[in-house]
């Protein structure tokens, strides 16, 4: 078991390296048309594109998404060197599913990132099927513990689960799991897909068991439907690859979400490719916008590297703010005035 876990995280980030085409490139953010103002009547190096999130102040309203974790060098480094880019450039960041430190309690190093990252916001994860297969409550309270974290990721993969050669498919019951488990919690649950989006149905059963945070995470940007075609041994089975679109995409996603605004936080994340698609999430109701793929290489190199590329994601949103005349993050918020048309 803890060979078989620990091999997926290395074999998962090898496919991403190899095949370009599990980003799968949507482009859904394209499609919405921003007011452009040549009259912003602001300076730029004034605006403020600052955010809270889980009571502390980011420098702008980035998610370092979940990647990956396990008793491997590479995913070490990887996990080390997005922790001290989160905490320099003070953005939130969720690590990859923790479930493989149970199994091969030698991951835990990779999940201890509190010493990295001493004030900024971090997410422990936990793929939330695992309560129908024996995973207990203290379980989840140690990879809390082990992060320090500001709040639990339950990740909602049943696509991925589908088509994966191990996958656990046994979803019967887990809205009531979910919500026990919030209840022995101290910290929030966030209830997260992963590339597949949360319909309004799903952040309807969250609310009713009293979870008030959502990572919508849709479709058209890493597909783990593709990325599991990969892992298949069975090589004439295309499933992964019939499904590897399936989904809401983003923009959709944070749409249909829009009457819950009032009652829950969202998270937008999937697709998310640069600091333009971060200020249309914004104004499409996200508080937060989680990036991966396009971190996951800097990450292999140097925390450095990461910081570089979070610097660009950070001047492509300010720069977004300026050219829409917005001051700050809040009057970015909801503010769908400035949307000029959606294709």
């Amino acid at each position: 078991m803890s060979d078989q876990t620990n091999t997926r995280k290395i074999e998962h980030i090898r496919a991403i390296e190899q095949d370009a085409l599990t980003d799968r490139q949507g482009n859904w953010f394209d499609r919405i048309r921003l007011t452009h103002r040549a009259l912003p009547e602001l300076s730029l190096i004034q605006i403020d594109p600052s955010c809270r999130f889980l009571n502390k102040t980011l420098s702008f309203p980035l998610l370092i998404s979940s990647m990956t974790g396990g008793d491997h060098e590479l995913v070490r480094c990887i996990n080390q060197n997005l922790a001290e880019a989160a905490e320099r450039c003070q953005v939130a960041m969720g690590v990859g599913s923790q479930r493989v430190m149970f199994s091969s309690p030698e991951a835990r190093e990779s999940f201890a990132l509190r010493r990295y990252a001493p004030t900024t916001v971090l997410i422990a994860n936990i793929g939330a099927v695992q309560l129908n297969y024996g995973m207990t409550n203290t379980q989840i309270q140690q990879a809390i513990d082990v992060l320090q974290a500001d709040a639990l990721f339950l990740h909602l993969n049943p696509l991925q689960e589908a088509v994966q050669p191990e996958g656990d498919t046994n979803f019967t019951g887990l809205t009531e799991s979910i919500g026990r488990l919030q209840s022995y919690l101290q910290v929030p649950i966030i209830l997260k897909e992963v590339g597949a989006g949360l319909s309004p149905a799903d952040i309807q059963a969250g609310l009713e068991q009293n979870i008030r945070f959502f990572d919508l995470a849709g479709s058209g940007g890493t597909s783990w439907s593709r990325i599991e075609h990969h892992r298949r041994l069975d090589q004439g089975a295309d499933i992964g690859l019939k499904f590897q679109d399936w989904g809401l995409p983003t923009p959709l996603a944070l749409r249909q979400a829009e009457p819950f605004l009032d009652s829950a936080t969202l998270i937008a994340s999937g697709g998310i490719r640069d600091g333009i698609d971060m200020a249309k999430s914004v104004i499409l109701g996200a508080s937060l916008c989680g990036v991966a793929a396009p971190l996951l290489q800097p990450a292999m190199e140097s925390a450095d590297a990461v910081v570089a590329a979070i610097e660009k994601l950070r001047r492509e949103f300010v720069t977004a703010m300026f050219l829409l005349g917005i001051p700050n993050t809040a009057a970015l918020f909801r503010n769908k005035a400035l949307i000029v048309e959606e294709r």
